[in-house]
């Protein structure tokens, strides 16, 4: 058995760096421009709101094509050019004067994130360190989880001080500074076609669509798609899900800011301590601490002397199980499908992702009632995550079966 060949440590951590920037300058950006930009174009909320899903449908589409050219060795070029398409359209963003340029920067926004965010990257180090994937990508979460606690204080204050058209302009900067030139020097010398060492001799086309075929990756994609759709749905309605059970306000603020440090201290304790346990029996305990927090959320309400500690539970579960989990959803397919077409197989599910983002918070609006709340949604919630959990624990049963019976 080939011994593991550690990560380049100072590539990883530079791709960290530039991970920082792009989640924070983008993806968590929408949410502070929204105001200034509905009152400056004279736009209404639902017609605000309609440039982020279109980013994300964008993004969903390109997964797909951006996953195949990282396969077939062009990720220098994707990165370096996603980090300079989002510069673009951040500067633009800064000129916009009416609704159809601030959809068309967003979309080119939503391009840009294909191939800047988790997917892709993961998609390199998974190519590149073969043997030694999941811990750098375990390493890379670590600054973009940190990614809204940098820049949301620091865009708003950019806003705060010189107005949202300069503060656009200068998030674009760090992507034409610093990202794109991390991106260009670092990622030389990328892998070519199929990784050293791949032993499938098929032809690449017939290789890929085996494998899109195959029971592991569609549970896969069930897996990865219906914890997508639980995890997405409850930060847009937080606030509003723990006012109604009573809590005071101090709480209803504090507790969805702890989640975000609850998900890196997760990873943290995932890098140091993985090692001491089976990584499969890891990858079946962690998204199981997404329902477990759920069922704390629908306990609580039920013991209001002891509801804020309940609640607390909830905050620890889940904010711990999603950030684990982000290692679990990004290792999956290089685990239990293949590792050779690891972008273009995670890329096949971009679009369904894409619903999933975009659905899930509203398919929770809808599910609200003034009798129950939101008690009916997190019951539905609860319901998918375990439908996922068990997605996952299947498409391990079938991997594992079939790496026994051609060994």
């Amino acid at each position: 058995m080939q011994d593991p060949v550690p990560h380049d440590r100072h590539l990883v951590g530079w791709l960290s760096l530039a991970q920082l920037i792009s989640w924070g300058s983008v993806f968590y950006t929408f949410a502070l421009v929204m105001a200034p930009i509905e009152r400056d174009l004279g736009l209404s909320r639902a017609q605000s709101s309609l440039a982020f899903s279109l980013a994300l449908l964008v993004e969903g589409v390109l997964a797909y094509p951006v996953g195949r050219w990282i396969d077939r060795g062009h990720e220098r070029l994707v990165m370096t050019g996603g980090s300079v398409l989002a510069g673009a359209c951040l500067a633009l963003h800064g000129l916009v004067t009416g609704v159809v340029g601030f959809y068309a920067v967003w979309a080119g926004l939503g391009a840009a994130m294909a191939a800047i965010l988790y997917s892709p990257v993961f998609a390199v180090v998974t190519r590149r360190f073969p043997n030694d994937f999941r811990r750098a990508i375990i390493t890379l979460t670590f600054l973009g989880g940190l990614a809204s606690t940098v820049f949301i204080p620091l865009t708003a204050w950019l806003i705060a001080h010189w107005g949202w058209r300069q503060a656009m302009v200068s998030l674009a900067l760090l992507h034409w500074l610093v990202c794109a030139p991390l991106h260009l020097l670092t990622l030389r010398g990328a892998p070519g076609r199929l990784l050293p060492g791949a032993s499938d001799d098929k032809p690449v086309a017939t290789s890929l669509a085996r494998h899109i075929r195959s029971a592991p990756f569609l549970l896969i994609g069930v897996f990865v798609t219906l914890m997508m759709a639980v995890v997405v749905a409850l930060p847009a309605h937080m606030v509003t899900l723990l006012r109604e059970n009573g809590l005071s306000e101090v709480w209803v603020i504090a507790i969805p800011a702890s989640i975000g440090a609850v998900q890196v201290l997760g990873r943290l304790l995932l890098f140091f301590f993985e090692h001491h346990f089976d990584v499969h029996v890891a990858n079946r305990l962690i998204p199981c601490l997404i329902p477990l927090g759920l069922i704390a959320l629908l306990v609580a309400p039920l013991l209001p002397a002891t509801q804020v500690w309940v609640v607390l539970l909830f905050v620890l579960l889940y904010g711990m199980g999603n950030g684990m989990l982000t290692i679990v959803k990004g290792t999956a397919m290089a685990q239990y499908v293949n590792r050779d077409h690891v972008a273009t197989l995670n890329g096949a599910l971009g679009l369904p992702l894409a619903l999933a983002r975009a659905g899930a918070p509203l398919l929770l609006g809808l599910l609200w009632t003034p009798q129950v709340g939101y008690r009916n949604g997190v019951w539905l919630l609860l319901a998918l995550s375990l439908l996922g959990v068990a997605a996952l624990m299947l498409a391990q049963r079938f991997s594992l079966s079939n790496r026994v019976l051609t060994a």
